[in-house]
């Protein structure tokens, strides 16, 4: 049969029609897909409008190239960021995990003074939480268990004052042991809050974390000699170290205590540290750091805030609180000694937030760093300061719990924890007398894929933060 031109003509537009719509139906099509936004990504260095594919529960795809999906997300003006990754968050409820998803943060996990049953921490949150979540065995709650101590969260009494016989000491090695092979991701421990323990009983718990290679999480003595003691501890125990809070720790010594920090990582020791963006600090009431309250000059309480009622302490409402127990707010740093430590290379953003949300630091330390000291003061660039929030916090852990490999990175095949934000509007919007106040310019937060803040609200629901273990 013979054809004309016409006819061919028509054919083969019909088939080069066919053939793109084939090509179109092969693009990849995504769940989610955010747009045109400013990817940054500190292990990589990516600093470039770009757009990024999520599908599931993982990232898929980073193109210059526009992308296609079920939904697309405008995140031009905006920065997109690995979810911010918390190593210091005693806040383990519903509620604190809310306050983390809009502060940034998609991991939040309780390493310094953990739990003292690793398995029954993690059956209590079975079923998805607002963000991911975790607790190291902790030297502290197994201590208080092995003496029989009274208190609920810090020692109140044989924990804190008694000293451990060697079958106790035994126990308490025992014990954490345990704890890492039910799982959990590290060892932590409060040196201030048990006294009476000796060199040897804190060596042989700290030895326990050096033999599996899990991080021993310390709050240790203060001053720079504080900082000399854990590191020799952990030395002889052959542990890495991550050394809590250096600028609570540290006070007016801060730069001297980092600088300690410094030689012992020059030296090649494995040690890191931490710090959160608050002149004051906040501990329980009842615990050994005050044991010595009674000899205290008046003038001194006055530094203390109560976190229930915002009340400065004097004498006679110390005394009573101590002796009811509960958290206070201490107001003992300066700005100059804050910075030292926010603007350190060596620190990383973690925000010692508690359970009772009462200070600030529990729900805006992220986004005081990026709001304050970004934009406002300019003494971190916004790059550094997502170093210190994502690939730091996640490869301090890495090495112990290979799935915190996939965290802290915007990268295809990593988990699709992500923080987008508004670099011009992002802050803290918390204060000493009204903590629970969620932060501002968190735009949108998406945890293991699943959208939890949108819009700067919390998606009713969203319960897609998994179990962090080893």
């Amino acid at each position: 049969m013979r054809m004309t031109r016409g006819i061919i003509g028509r054919m083969l537009a019909v088939s080069l029609a066919a053939g793109m719509a084939a090509c179109a139906d092969a693009t990849p099509s995504y769940d989610v897909v955010l747009s045109g936004g400013r990817v940054m990504d500190p292990e990589s260095g990516t600093d470039a409008t770009l757009n990024v594919g999520i599908t599931g529960d993982r990232i898929e795809a980073i193109s210059e190239e526009p992308l296609t999906g079920a939904r697309v997300i405008d995140a031009s003006g905006l920065v997109v960021a690995p979810g911010f990754v918390d190593l210091h968050q005693h806040g383990q409820t519903d509620e604190t995990y809310r306050f983390m998803a809009h502060d940034g943060v998609t991991t939040g996990l309780e390493l310094e003074v953990g739990t003292g049953d690793v398995a029954a921490f993690y059956a209590e949150r079975e079923g998805g939480q607002p963000v991911n979540y975790g607790a190291s065995i902790g030297h502290i709650p197994v201590r208080m268990r092995v003496m029989g101590d009274t208190g609920d969260f810090l020692p109140a009494d044989a924990g804190k004052d008694d000293l451990a016989t060697p079958e106790q000491i035994e126990e308490i090695a025992r014990r954490i042991r345990e704890g890492l092979d039910q799982g959990a991701p590290a060892v932590g421990f409060g040196f201030p809050y048990t006294p009476a323990a000796t060199d040897e009983e804190l060596l042989a718990a700290m030895s326990v974390a050096g033999e599996a290679g899990a991080s021993a999480h310390v709050h240790t003595y203060g001053w720079p000699d504080g900082a000399r003691y854990a590191i020799d501890l952990a030395a002889q125990a052959g542990a890495p170290l991550h050394i809590v809070h250096a600028n609570s720790t540290g006070g007016a010594a801060t730069a001297e205590f980092l600088a300690v920090v410094q030689d012992a990582v020059d030296a090649g020791g494995d040690v890191t540290t931490e710090a959160y963006p608050y002149g004051a600090s906040q501990s329980r009431i009842e615990s050994a750091l005050y044991d010595d309250w009674e000899g205290w000059d008046d003038q001194r309480f006055s530094v203390f805030q109560w976190g229930a009622t915002g009340e400065r302490l004097t004498r006679e409402s110390f005394a009573r609180y101590r002796a009811q127990g509960g958290s206070v707010i201490s107001h003992v740093r300066t700005e100059e000694m804050t910075l030292a430590a926010v603007a350190s290379p060596l620190t990383m953003v973690a925000s010692d937030g508690g359970a009772q949300v009462s200070h600030p630091r529990s729900t805006g330390s992220f986004s005081k760093v990026l709001g304050k000291y970004v934009r406002e003061d300019g003494v971190l660039t916004l790059m550094e300061a997502l170093r210190k929030m994502t690939i730091e916090p996640a490869r301090r852990l890495e090495r112990y719990v290979p799935m915190m490999a996939n965290k802290g990175r915007i990268r295809v095949g990593a988990d699709a924890d992500v923080t987008v934000f508004d670099p011009e509007t992002v802050i803290d919007r918390g204060d000493y007398t009204n903590a629970a106040v969620p932060s501002g310019g968190i735009e949108y937060v998406f945890v293991n894929g699943v959208l939890t803040i949108e819009g700067g609200e919390y998606v009713e629901g969203a319960r897609a933060g998994r179990p962090v273990l080893r």
